[in-house]
This record gives structure tokens, sequence and C-alpha cells, in this order.
């Protein structure tokens, strides 16, 4: 009876002490929680250590052991931004500005660019060291001293490098771009990287596809007929591709905001001078300087309303300085934007070229197939009158082949004439169809 109550019985409610004892039991052996779900190994990959190679601003390049939290803290991004540059998953190129750095996902350039330093994913494809070497050679090569060398938080040296600064940016055409700070040179290696990669794919495409589409209009065959179809695939994928970037470079160039939050060495300047003027008002306001004029007999209260009012007019001048300064600096990033712009637009405009060269090529074949089954259909139709007319001599050898007795049968030369009329017959009736086929433009006789 206790066997047969127990099913009937309601369930327990999950209380305290039932969820408790529920912890405390043992798993059975051999049974996981979760049936084919590795918790422990998924939360282990997601805070494992990569293997990334950082680059300074000298050009002095190392290899380094980061987790993602660490990396996280390190250039202030959030967990989505260094999704992008993981190798598991697959991204269209993305270049994002960030407060502290700039992400970049181009092709097979995966880093994070800051002001100090470009952090690039270790892999083992070529592209990822060529871009290591190619920005160490413009780095060490270059005249201009480091922007850490350049931007001091002394004013004299700032407005002496400032105006170095406008100086080299008035002839920037005409000399180098050493002019532009380090995560801009970083960041056109990796433009320069990703636009001369596809701009190669594009050409091994082409060397591949014009000869084979030439070959096409002259002799159809099945297997020229599939690797134009494979070739076709790989087009739409690699214009994708293009497409992409070509979009992504245009967006930045549309929206100064996204570009002036890529100025990472001027952010990181304002930042020093920002943390120097508070020092020095500090000094001030303690020693009760003569910038800052204050009552001897006023209260902690009136120090603190006047920080206060210092700290919000200082806040303002800067917030105004930094947008005028931002609005003249841009035109840098902006032309360097639109150099690489009309590289990976020349690119993609190759692509489109060989896609209307390959849409003319489909449309040729298929005027020369449509011929070529006109053709068919005109034989077809005359050697169905062929076909009628032979039938009408089985028609008259059918006739004469009953059984009955006429006076035409004991005539020597009544075969011949029976041949005769009846092949006149069938010319005269072939001559007809045709006459009318010609008369209905059916075949260009």
């Amino acid at each position: 009876m206790a066997d047969l109550k127990d099913p009937l019985l309601p369930p327990k409610l999950a209380t305290a002490v039932n969820l408790r004892e529920a912890a405390n039991r043992p798993i059975a052996a051999g049974r996981q929680l979760y049936q084919g779900v590795d918790v422990l190994e998924l939360k282990k990959r997601g805070q494992s250590l990569r293997s990334w190679i950082r680059v300074d601003t000298a050009g002095d390049s190392q290899i380094i052991e980061v987790d993602k939290f660490t990396m996280m803290r390190r250039c202030d991004l959030p967990a989505r931004d260094l999704r992008l540059l993981d190798p598991l998953f697959v991204y269209p190129s993305t270049i994002l500005g960030r407060e502290k750095a700039i992400v970049v996902n181009l092709e097979q350039i995966r880093c994070i660019i800051t002001a100090d330093e470009v952090l690039l994913l270790h892999s083992l494809d070529s592209y990822a060291w060529n871009y290591v070497m190619e920005l160490q050679r413009r780095l060490t090569s270059s005249s201009v001293g480091e922007p850490g060398d350049v931007w001091q938080p002394d004013n004299s040296d700032v407005n002496r490098s400032r105006g170095n600064r406008n100086f080299d940016n008035e002839f920037s055409n005409n000399t180098s771009p050493d002019y532009l700070p380090f995560e801009f040179r970083a960041l056109e290696v990796a433009l320069e990287a990703a636009c001369t990669f596809l701009d190669s794919q594009v050409a091994e495409l082409e060397i591949e596809a014009y000869p084979l589409l030439d070959e096409l209009t002259s002799k159809i065959s099945t297997l020229d007929l599939e690797r134009a179809r494979r070739l076709k695939s790989r087009l739409v994928a690699l214009t994708r591709r293009v497409q992409k970037v070509r979009d992504e470079i245009e967006q930045l160039m549309d929206d100064d905001g996204d570009m002036a939050e890529m100025y990472l060495t001027e952010k990181k300047r304002r930042m020093e001078l920002s943390f120097y003027g508070d020092q020095s008002l500090y000094k001030s306001v303690d020693g009760i300087s003569i910038s800052a004029p204050v009552s001897p007999v006023s209260s902690p209260q009136d120090f603190r309303k006047l920080e206060k009012s210092i700290s919000s007019a200082r806040s303002r001048h800067e917030s105004t300085r930094s947008s005028d300064s931002a609005n003249e600096n841009i035109e840098e990033l902006e032309m360097l934007l639109e150099a690489y712009f009309v590289v990976i637009d020349s690119t993609l405009n190759k692509l489109t070229s060989l896609k209307e060269y390959i849409d003319d090529t489909e449309d040729f074949i298929n005027i020369q197939l449509d011929n070529v089954r006109n053709q068919l259909i005109q034989f077809e139709l005359l050697l169905t009158t062929a076909t009628f007319v032979v039938a009408i001599f089985g028609v008259v050898a059918g006739v004469f082949g009953m059984n009955f007795e006429i006076s035409l049968f004991g005539v020597p030369s009544a075969f011949e004439w029976v041949l005769i009329i009846t092949g006149v017959c069938g010319v005269l009736i072939f001559s007809a169809f045709v006459w009318f086929f010609k008369y209905r433009r059916l075949m260009p006789l």
C-alpha cells in the first residue's frame, strides 16, 4: 500500500532545507549535471590567456600573454569589442573608435591601437608578421620624434610642438606622413595591408577569370562552365568583403564625431594638461595664490564654492577648445581615410567590371545556345515534313497491297508510273510545306 500511495502524493515544495539537502547530495558516478556541455571548460576557455604582439611607439615588439579581462581593463574596452578580434568568430571588417583605443578588424589584421602601443592578435599567418615588420620599419625610419616625446605637460613645450604640428600640417602633402600621430600610423599600415591583400585577391581572380571567359565565348564545355560558376561564387564573396571595407571607411568619413574620437594622442595630451592644471590649481588654492584671490576671513565653504566655479569654468573652456581643435585637426584623418577610400573604391570597380564581363559572357553563351536550339528546332521541323512525305509512299504501297484484282496489275509499266506519280506528289507536298514555313517566317530559308 505504501508503494501505491507514494506516486499519488503531491510533490514536495522546494524549501531552503530541501535545496540545501539537494546541493549536499552527491551526484551519481559518471553522471554530469548538464549532459553534453562542459561548463567549466567553456568558462576556462573564455578566461584563458591569449598571445598578443605588442609594438610600442619606438618600434620595439614583444609577445605577451594576457587574458581577456586584463585586456579589457588595460584598453578600457567592453567584451563585445574584443569579441570582434576573436579568431573563432567570423565578423565583417570593422573599425571602432573608443575612448582610449581603436579596434581594427580588417581582413587578416586584428589589433587594438592605443596612443602608446599596438596590440596585435598573435597568429601564424604571414600577414600579421608583415604588418608588424612594416609598422616597425615606419616607426624606426621616422625622423620626427615620437608622440611621447612631442607632447609634454609643460605649457611652453606644448605650444612649441603645436606650432610645429601646424607647420607640418600645411606641408604634409609635399613632405611625408610622419606628422601623423602614432595611432594613425598604425591605422594607416592596417588599411594599407587590407587594401593590398584585397587588391592581390582581385588580381589573382582577374588572371584566372578573363582567359576562361574568353575561352567560353569560342568553345562551350561543361568543365569550363563549372569553373566559371566557382569563379562567380568567389567573385560574389570577394565583392562583399571589399564592399564592407569601403562602407566602413565611408561611414567613418561621414561621421565627424567618430573621427574625432580616434584622436587618442590628442585626448591623452588633454588629460595630462587637465591633470597638471588641476594640481597647479590645488596648489594655488592651498597657498592662496594671486590667480585666485581669497579673503583672509573666508570660510571653507567659500573655498569649495570658488574651487567649484573655477573647475566648471575650466571644464567649459576645455570642452570649447577641444571641439575647436577637433574640427581643425580632423582633416588629417579624413585625408588619410580618403586616400585609402580611393584605393578600395578602385578595387571595387575592378570587381564590378569583372562581374559585368561575366554577365556579358553569360548573355553571349545564352544567345549561342538559343541559336543552336533554334537550328535544332528547324532541323526537326524539316525532318518531320520529310517523314510525312515518305509516309505517302507507305500509304500507296498499303493500298496496292490489298487483296483485290484490278486491270492495272496486268500493265507492265504500271509500277514505274505509280512510283513517278507518288514521287512527284511527295515533292510538291514538301515544297508546299517549305513555302509555308518561309511565308510564316518559321525558318530563314
